[in-house]
């Protein structure tokens, strides 16, 4: 339809052209409306999955028009890649009818994500995609009317210079604007979240949420910003009857601030508190993945430092969060168990440690201290030439499968193991799978020969690279990723794209993931290499943004109080189990300065947990509560301290209300707490209670910000928060001298609701809390 519209206009048949624009916006109109359907019966297009593909301009556009290029290129409606439907799996952003959704919170709490649903659902209902893209597209062709200027005082003769003549600006052909117009309508499409244009609110007096969509689409509706507001308002408050204040209010020339009733949050405390022992009321998500979380990635034979702190609990993290959503998650350990090194590793256990090179005798070998096993090899492999050959021709054997080799391999990733476990399990840290670089050694030689079967992998100077466009040397030389070494070994680019293919392409009936979503956690230095490994997977065809989302999660570096590189005294790098043991001893020792004759004290077996959480934990909290993309300065005396945003500090919040609702109920300390029975009626009859209850229902909210953003200093910050906001209710609202036994059960609730909150969340970071601090 498209291409013959344009070979009408082509032809100068007018009249033809007028008809085949009809069609054209009444075909975009029914399009757009079967996809929206948010209630219709199944029908063909249940099933349908949007996928993206690059849309041609028709041929009346491709050329080089600047004035056309320049606004084809400025709307949001504009030639790009646009939705299609094609076969996969349903992913729908319309919201449920306003019924269902007020049914729906009465087992589980709304958040933002609910408000931009039925905010999109609006949109959908009351503006023509079709008609905001073609009054879009107007609007940008007119510009904005010159404003009228003073007539300035005329120059004298002396003063009157000759001005060169002004090129006469062109006019646009009738054809030109028509094409950009039909353009603009055939990329339209429904609303999404993203058109919602919905955001906490800015300050707590203009309410919790803040729609800004009627400030964009004013004027390709044809209205002013208000007018505008005033029928998005007409549509939205039936759906969200009962939840939000109503009238809905109308700031300024169209902001549309919403606000809680009171009504819903004490209703939305009463669900939280009756799931103070599961997830708090926060619904699952109704669009799950299959995520793959690649992190931690220590190396055999060499001990985890300081370096592989980040990363391990990042993204260990992001994975309990992923999973607590409802997704589908595996965690990968992609440990570098596989390369030249191991050649020399190798060759020096055959001198040292012949039964580990037998199979039916490496399983018993003590290696002892794997470092020191391997700066030795590394000694006789820096001396010894012949050593050194030898090294060489072990890495061949070992690559070829030879038994005696891959005896001894095994012997040292088993050695490695039970010395990372050990680190895993002081952090925390459960459910990581191991798979490493030699897992991935027979896809390898397939990603060659796919890439150079595309023309995408060359020969450069020996070797083999792919060369990719916009990456470049400092002296403008194009940039190579190489994937195959002048000697025939292979790349880390070369195992990460074969990753690739198995995580994303593979089937699980074939021993893949088939994932939807794969995180790669490593630090920032390492972006470069990700930016090129997943451009090369895109134009090779090993993964499409409609298929999968690769996505890397940088960090920053950890570094000593004086901002130097964090080392010790000998400059060494930190081991990260003697960073872990310090942080503990000081925990502890904190502890018996507490207690009568600290010089005497002994810690009892209780304390010494409580010493292992509340170090461990500040270690982690700390790194945590950065943004991730930030360097920071490792500081036992910051980490440790009750002040600020720090474990120690959330531990003793918790333990603090454990202790008001001991005593509330009258419970034993000796005893494990026995959280009270939900309040049949939850009161609110101070602000500071509000505040808190407020910014409690908001959970779903940071949960699916950092879902989406990835950044775990936002579940700190949130922690933080909710504590302040707990205290500035406890002084204010007392809870065991409460007025009314009413009033005293619903003050616990909300104290159960707080402690579970931060329990939740340091559960997520990987933080167990205690009851007695």
């Amino acid at each position: 339809l498209i291409h013959f519209f344009f070979f009408a206009m082509t032809m100068r048949m007018v009249p033809t052209a007028r008809i085949m624009m009809s069609i054209l916006s009444a075909t975009a109109l029914l399009a757009r409306r079967a996809a929206g359907r948010s209630n219709a019966a199944p029908s063909a297009f249940v099933g349908l999955r949007c996928r993206q593909f690059v849309t041609v301009p028709p041929p009346a556009l491709q050329n080089n028009n600047e004035r056309t290029k320049k606004a084809l290129s400025f709307y949001h409606h504009q030639w790009r890649p646009t939705t299609r439907f094609s076969l996969g799996t349903m992913s729908s952003t319309a919201a449920p009818s306003s019924e269902s959704n007020v049914a729906a919170t009465s087992n589980s709490i709304v958040g933002i994500d609910w408000v931009r649903s039925s905010v999109v659902e609006v949109l959908n209902e009351i503006f023509d995609p079709v008609e905001i893209a073609r009054g879009a597209a107007i609007a940008k062709l007119d510009g904005k009317k010159k404003k009228k200027k003073k007539k300035k005082k005329q120059p004298s003769a002396e003063e009157e210079q000759p001005k060169a003549e002004e090129e006469a600006p062109k006019i646009m052909s009738e054809e030109e604007r028509s094409a950009i117009i039909a353009a603009a309508i055939s990329n339209a499409k429904p609303f999404t979240t993203n058109d919602a244009m919905v955001t906490p609110a800015t300050k707590p007096e203009f309410g919790d949420y803040q729609c800004n969509a009627a400030m964009s689409l004013a004027k390709s509706a044809g209205l002013n910003p208000r007018e505008c507001a005033e029928k998005i308002v007409e549509a939205l408050s039936p759906k969200l009857e009962g939840i939000m204040e109503l009238p809905l209010e109308i700031a300024g020339p169209g902001f549309i601030n919403l606000k809680f009733r009171d009504e819903y949050l004490r209703g939305a405390l009463g669900v939280m508190a009756g799931d103070s022992n599961g997830r708090l009321a926060v619904p699952v998500t109704d669009n799950k993945k299959k995520i793959v979380v690649d992190f931690s990635s220590p190396n055999i034979a060499k001990e985890m430092h300081v370096g592989h702190l980040r990363s391990t609990i990042i993204g260990d993290t992001l994975s309990n969060l992923l999973s607590f959503a409802g997704h589908d998650v595996l965690r990968l350990n992609h440990v570098g168990d596989w390369g030249t090194q191991f050649g020399m590793l190798v060759e020096h256990l055959r001198d040292e440690f012949p039964e580990a090179l037998r199979t039916e005798t490496s399983q018993n070998v003590d290696l002892g201290n794997l470092v020191l096993l391997y700066k030795a090899a590394k000694q006789r492999f820096d001396a010894d030439e012949d050593f050194k050959t030898r090294s060489r021709e072990g890495v061949v054997k070992l690559q070829a499968g030879d038994a005696e080799a891959l005896a001894a391999w095994e012997s040292l990733c088993a050695a490695s193991r039970v010395e990372y476990e050990k680190i895993y399990k002081a952090l925390n840290i459960e459910g990581l799978n191991e798979r490493g670089e030699s897992f991935y050694n027979p896809y390898l030689k397939g990603v060659i020969e796919d890439l150079e079967s595309q023309g995408l992998a060359v020969e450069s100077e020996g070797a083999t690279a792919v060369f990719l466009d916009g990456y470049t040397n400092r002296d403008g030389t194009p940039l190579p990723m190489l994937v195959r070494k002048s000697d025939g070994g292979f790349n880390y680019a070369t195992t990460d794209l074969a990753a690739i293919r198995h995580r994303v392409q593979l089937d699980p009936s074939e021993g893949g993931e088939n994932a939807d979503r794969v995180l790669y956690v490593t630090d920032s230095g390492q972006s470069q290499h990700f930016e090129m490994v997943f451009a090369a997977a895109t134009k090779a065809g090993f993964v499409s943004d409609d298929v999968a989302s690769l996505e890397h999660v940088p960090f920053g570096l950890v570094q000593g109080e004086d901002g130097k590189k964090f080392a010790t005294r000998s400059g060494d790098t930190v081991k990260l189990k003697d960073l872990l043991d310090e942080a503990v001893r000081i925990a502890g020792e904190d502890i018996k300065s507490r207690m009568d004759n600290p010089e005497e004290a002994e810690l009892t077996d209780d304390l010494l947990e409580v010493a292992k959480t509340v170090g461990i934990g500040a270690v982690k909290y700390a790194d945590l509560s950065m943004n991730r993309e930030s360097n920071y300065k490792f500081s036992y005396g910051r980490m440790l301290s009750l002040n600020g945003n720090t474990a120690p500090y959330m531990l003793y919040a918790y333990a603090r209300i454990c202790g008001i609702v001991r005593k509330a109920t009258g419970q034993s300390e000796d005893e494990r707490l026995e959280w009270p029975e939900t309040a049949s009626e939850i009161c609110i009859t101070h602000d500071s209670e509000k505040q808190l209850i407020r910014n409690l229902v908001k959970l779903p909210d940071i949960l699916s910000e950092v879902e989406s953003e990835l950044y775990p200093n936002r579940l700190c910050d949130y922690l933080f928060e909710t504590s302040q906001k707990f205290n500035k209710f406890y002084e204010n609202c007392s809870v065991n001298q409460a007025e009314t036994p009413e009033l005293k059960a619903s003050r616990l609730s909300l104290c159960t609701v707080s402690a579970a909150t931060i329990r939740l969340l340091m559960n997520m970071l990987g933080i167990p809390v205690v009851e007695k601090l």
